[in-house]
């Protein structure tokens, strides 16, 4: 079970961002070596029942996470696309935008911090948008002062963070001060670091969630 643990921990690892990025990326490439390596471990366990659950699960993570880091997660990047921003926001679990211009200073601070904290929440999407890119959207959500960065959760506008007021309006905010901030909504959630939980430990039901308030917005509208 110890061993089990250990290497289930492991495939979170690549996304520390402490580690440096030939590592990151030796972590990555590693991937289908870890999850051959937890699979042989799950068919010596001795117990059918879990043996059978704990391959059918490691199978579904592994497809997860390949889809996931096709989708650019654990990485902050531009997305140009008007209509692949309504996309990505309307049907990822989870997303953190920023709306920038590149004339702004606050909006590269901005970009350097979500860089380092997309590393760390592999379980959400991070990206930013270029405002002159997006007029409908800029308008549709009353963006007026830059940088806003806006929390998706499920297809709906949970959060959005103005300019540097709630950072201590200072340019010399800290990451984790921002990844505070982020992490009030529940756009950003800390993993178990072990994609076995629901099989080998004892899991416990989230917390109920309440009606969504927030904005829902169709291109089509």
């Amino acid at each position: 079970m110890d061993r089990i643990t250990s290497l289930a921990a492991r495939l979170v690892e690549p996304n520390r961002p402490d580690r440096s990025r030939h590592e990151q990326e030796e972590d990555a490439d590693d991937d289908d070596a870890l999850f051959a390596e937890l699979e042989e471990e799950i068919e010596n366990d001795s117990n059918s029942t879990m043996r059978e659950q704990g391959l059918e699960m490691l199978r579904r993570e592994m497809e997860r996470m390949r889809e996931m880091k096709q989708s650019q997660y654990g990485t902050y990047n531009e997305v140009t696309d008007e209509k692949e921003v309504v996309r990505i926001t309307a049907h990822e679990p989870r997303c953190v935008v920023h709306f920038y211009h590149p004339n702004f200073k606050r909006c590269e601070i901005m970009d350097k911090h979500l860089a380092t904290i997309a590393k760390k929440y592999f379980n959400t999407r991070f990206f930013r948008v270029f405002v002159e890119n997006i007029p409908w959207l800029v308008e549709k959500l009353s963006i007026k002062v830059l940088p806003c960065v806006i929390c998706f959760v499920k297809g709906v506008t949970r959060d959005r963070l103005i300019g540097f007021e709630e950072l201590g309006n200072n340019d010399a905010f800290t990451t984790a001060a921002l990844e505070l901030r982020l992490s009030v909504c529940g756009v950003i959630q800390k993993s178990t670091g072990n994609v076995m939980d629901p099989i080998y430990s004892v899991s416990s039901k989230g917390c109920r969630e309440g009606d969504d308030n927030g904005d829902i917005f169709d291109l089509d509208e």
